[in-house]
């Protein structure tokens, strides 16, 4: 589930980025019908199957055949926690803060209290790698409490003379050797970051205690958990029977989303260390040999995030123009035909169900288009929350029989009924624990309910599993996590298995025939540090992810560009 580059030490989702710049290309804006905000409930009709099937198996997903654990539509209502979870004190380690802040250095590692920690295992940490890390604050209260509170930073180590980077930030100190693990950062603010390492408690995880100062003045300590992302402990490279076919690199700036269709697969892409992004083309009819057909980028117009095809039309979500439309009745050389402007942030992500699409504008809107004559698409409507509800503006949405379901970033996610657009009604809202960042989801009917799969996006972001049966109740029945420093993106629902591409933890397929219970049943680790271009930036890895049901799965990676696999 980001034209300037995006910096690798952003700690905001990908989506909350602006652009100035409009592309030359695009026409002068059709007039926007008023938003219109939506209230009460309505009667769903069918969906599309590209949007969504409407039944997640063969009969009901929870049909004796559809798993191991047939599901009778039966749950316990789980808590609602948000995405960090206090799992106490990572290290037993300590920082002496006594004296006047403005004379406590960070940066003094004769301040930290090492003596119960591990300099043999420390010695062992291999010089190089890129660690996502959690922070756990503690501050002591004026009534003798403590108050904790979880943080985020990155690093990168190199071995070969290249930059060693926090947050993206070129490191101040760095002592990784004798035993001893000390690295601090100061950001573009002033702020300086230090980390002492104390233990390891598994291959890959550095646990120890960390400081922060700020304006020349100690702001706060706690300890912390850095996971080296390329490193699976006890993890083969696949799983599940999933294998890779081909691989095919992307020029065009960092590979966001791919659609497949004509046996072509389209790879859209957004600007990045300087590189303009845009679209770029394979012939797939030969899966173990893609061939590149085609680039193209426009000039001032360098971030395309989204992509979807009806019949002769590709629809691209340009955070410039808005929503492009390029013919691909020859599939090989697609031809533009116009753009649509779209809100002030353009377009961030495109759904087509039907004769609809959705077109996802931040802090905007949801446009929608009728495309029953898939090359003019028409404008309809715009769709906007009712502003008591309304925080950010959609990230992405997904279409079930009559339904819209938006993930609104910070304000959740919620369900619209958009089976007439003159009279579009808000049904029901979730809102995450946290303020969980909500970022991309699909539906379907598993033992005759309406089940939601929906994933964040940030340190911590993983699957939530909604009944959204009755919208004005939804409830969460499930859940599923990874790391707790990753990040989920995109997510396609077939039958029931669930494809998620989750960032550093590459691509993982998850059996939800009972979704009180997702388990993993196969998964490709894509992420690779020598990959080139690869960094600290806790947006990295797997994009995008589709199973058009031609036998094969279709990732894009942020630095090895297409991946074809096998579907299991």
């Amino acid at each position: 589930m980001t034209s300037s580059p995006r910096s690798p030490w952003a700690l905001l989702p990908t989506c909350v980025l602006w652009l100035f710049a409009l592309s030359a290309c695009t026409d002068s804006p059709e007039p926007l019908p008023t938003p219109i905000s939506t209230e009460d409930s309505g009667t769903p009709d069918e969906g599309d199957a590209d949007a969504g099937p409407d039944d997640a198996g063969s009969g009901d997903a929870g049909s004796d055949d559809a798993g191991p654990e047939p599901w009778d539509g039966g749950y316990t209502v789980l808590e609602e926690r948000g995405n960090w979870v206090d799992r106490g004190r990572y290290a037993p380690c300590a920082f002496d803060s006594v004296g006047d802040p403005a004379t406590v250095s960070c940066e003094d590692l004769a301040r930290y209290d090492l003596s119960k920690c591990a300099p043999g295992a420390l010695a062992d940490v291999e010089p190089h790698g890129i660690y996502l890390t959690d922070l756990r604050t503690e501050r002591r209260l004026a009534d003798g409490g403590t108050r904790v509170t979880p943080g985020f930073t990155s690093f990168q180590l190199h071995s070969d003379g290249g930059t060693d980077t926090m947050s993206g930030a070129p490191l101040t100190q760095r002592r990784t050797d004798g035993g001893t693990f000390f690295i601090a950062s100061a950001n573009t603010f002033g702020t300086v970051t230090a980390l002492a390492g104390c233990q390891v408690p598994s291959p890959g995880v550095l646990t120890g205690c960390f400081t922060r100062c700020s304006g020349g003045r100690f702001a706060g300590t706690g300890t912390f958990e850095a996971h080296r992302v390329a490193v699976h402990a006890g993890e083969e490279e696949s799983s599940g029977g999933l294998r890779l076919i081909s691989e095919a690199h992307v020029a065009l700036g960092e590979p966001a989303d791919v659609f497949v269709t004509k046996d072509h697969a389209y790879v859209v892409s957004f600007a990045r260390f300087g590189v303009s992004g845009g679209l770029t083309v394979f012939d797939v009819k030969d899966r173990r040999f893609p061939i590149l057909k085609t680039a193209i980028s426009l000039p001032g117009d360098n971030y395309w995030n989204g992509v979807w095809a009806r019949g002769d039309a590709l629809y691209i979500a340009s955070m410039a123009s808005g929503l492009i439309v390029y013919d691909i009745s020859n599939p090989a050389a697609p031809e533009f035909i116009r753009s649509y402007a779209a809100g002030p942030e353009g377009v961030h992500t495109v759904l087509v169900d039907g004769d609809r699409l959705y077109a996802m504008s931040l802090n905007g809107a949801t446009f929608v288009f009728d495309v029953s004559t898939p090359l003019s698409p028409v404008l309809l409507q715009s769709i906007s929350l009712p502003v008591e509800l309304s925080e950010g503006g959609p990230h992405d949405a997904f279409a079930y029989q009559g339904r819209l379901y938006i993930n609104h970033g910070n304000g959740g996610y919620s369900v619209m009924d958009v089976t007439d657009l003159d009279n579009v009604r808000h049904l029901g809202q979730f809102v995450h624990g946290g303020r969980a960042y909500s970022h991309h989801n699909a539906v379907g009917t598993f033992a005759g309910r309406t089940i939601a799969f929906e994933g964040g996006e940030t340190n911590g972001a993983h699957l939530r599993v909604l009944d959204v049966t009755d919208p004005t109740n939804i409830v969460k029945i499930g859940e599923f996590r990874m790391r707790p420093v990753t990040s989920i993106h995109n997510m396609i629902l077939r039958g029931d298995r669930l494809y998620i591409a989750w960032y550093q933890e590459g691509l993982r397929v998850l059996d939800v025939s009972n979704p009180t219970k997702p388990r993993q049943v196969a998964h490709y680790n894509t992420f690779r540090e020598t990959d080139p271009g690869r960094t600290d930036n806790i947006y990295e890895g797997a994009f995008g992810v589709r199973v058009p049901g031609d036998g094969h799965v279709y990732v894009a990676d942020s630095a090895r560009g297409l991946l074809i696999l096998n579907e299991p």
